[in-house]
């Protein structure tokens, strides 16, 4: 009986462990004081450090003034893919704005980045430091 007991909780181990893993070169991206009508555009690093294929299936901003843009095609394990957020300039206001990733990662499958800064009237942008 301890040896079948064993050899199920080895064999779901190796189950969890072969999977496709989502990570990310920065969760939060600070675009610092940046001026109103400047590319508001930044990517996002998405790689896959899993043994299999990871999709993304859904990438869901927070309000209508921030707008994702992703590949549907999976990401192969070892690869990587970027996801371009973008942020409505015209917008004169400090922000922080949240975008959901929903993949098959088992043991991941929604996480959260985020963009922030401020925007102003000011012609010149402020290099954050």
């Amino acid at each position: 009986m301890k040896n079948i007991l064993a050899g199920l909780l080895l064999t779901a181990s190796f189950v969890v462990a072969s999977a496709q893993t989502i990570s990310f070169n920065e969760t939060t991206h600070d675009y610092g004081t940046i001026a109103k009508g400047a590319d508001g555009h930044t990517f996002f690093t998405v790689t896959n450090t899993g043994d299999k294929p990871l999709i993304i299936s859904k990438v869901q901003p927070s309000c209508g003034c921030t707008t994702p843009e992703w590949s549907q095609d999976p990401i192969m394990p070892g690869k990587s893919a970027k996801i371009k957020v973008g942020y409505n300039t015209q917008l004169v206001n400090p922000f922080q704005k949240m975008v959901e990733v929903y993949s098959n990662d088992p043991k991941n499958s929604r996480s959260v980045l985020y963009i922030k800064g401020t925007v102003t009237t000011d012609a010149s942008p402020v290099a954050k430091s």
